[in-house]
């Protein structure tokens, strides 16, 4: 498989999917690709909008680019890609109208079968096993919070471990330790802005100046960076 998965799409201040272009580019290659782009997580933009911005940028780096919103089968616009992007949004409403359309098991041969990858927050959480780990309120219900089951972990992203001033909610991680307390043989990788994962057939990488947070239960968290061997990872059943 060849995923490429980030905590998000558009660092504070930047302008949208700069930080992570080179990065693209370079996982796509040089070859121009035809992109089916899913833009099921917007819920305060349109989907005719969500395409424009994403399909500026990948144009940019000479890829075309169609949101299948637009396409007359959306089975068969997953079959003929050759590449899927997912962005982020509502995580429960990406995985709703991905359940809804019947596009869980195409999306995951397409993938399985050697298509490139790429999914920034909730497209990184509907690439894991479930989206029990997404950030999002549950604006819509899901069928279930199975999700496609690219990877055998949980991703949380746009993680953070900063607590406000006068905060008395739950902080990020004693979330993640509520859901390692159900579901205990599951790890959870933190991944603050601006990082990523990126796997090539079965080697994994984490991408990005900060480091990626290992959560397992019953065990303290700790973090990796670019030069460490996160490959157990991926080796988990």
């Amino acid at each position: 498989m060849r995923l490429l998965l980030l905590s998000n799409s558009t660092n504070a201040g930047e302008e949208f999917l700069k930080y992570p272009l080179k990065q693209i580019n370079e996982f796509l290659g040089q070859k121009s690709l035809n992109i089916i782009f899913i833009p099921f997580a917007a819920v305060t933009i349109s989907f005719d909008d969500y395409e424009h911005i994403v399909k500026e940028r990948f144009n940019d780096i000479g890829h075309n680019l169609t949101s299948i919103h637009k396409l007359s089968s959306m089975t068969d616009a997953v079959k003929n890609a050759d590449a899927i992007v997912i962005g982020g949004g509502n995580t429960f409403q990406l995985l709703k109208l991905l359940q809804t359309n019947n596009l869980l098991i195409p999306i995951k041969e397409k993938i399985l079968n050697g298509a490139p990858y790429i999914g920034w927050s909730a497209g990184a959480n509907v690439a894991c096993p479930t989206i029990c780990t997404t950030n999002d309120m549950p604006i819509v219900e899901p069928q279930s919070l199975k999700s496609i089951n690219l990877i055998p972990f949980q991703i949380n992203p746009h993680y953070i471990d900063f607590v406000p001033s006068g905060h008395g909610g739950e902080t990020r991680n004693q979330r993640i330790t509520e859901y390692l307390i159900a579901n205990q043989d599951k790890t959870v990788v933190g991944l603050w802005e601006g990082t990523m994962l990126r796997q090539t057939n079965n080697k994994l990488e984490l991408i990005g100046e900060k480091k990626g947070r290992i959560f397992t239960y019953n065990n303290a968290y700790y973090d990796v960076g670019e030069q460490d061997d996160i490959n157990f990872l991926i080796s988990k059943s």
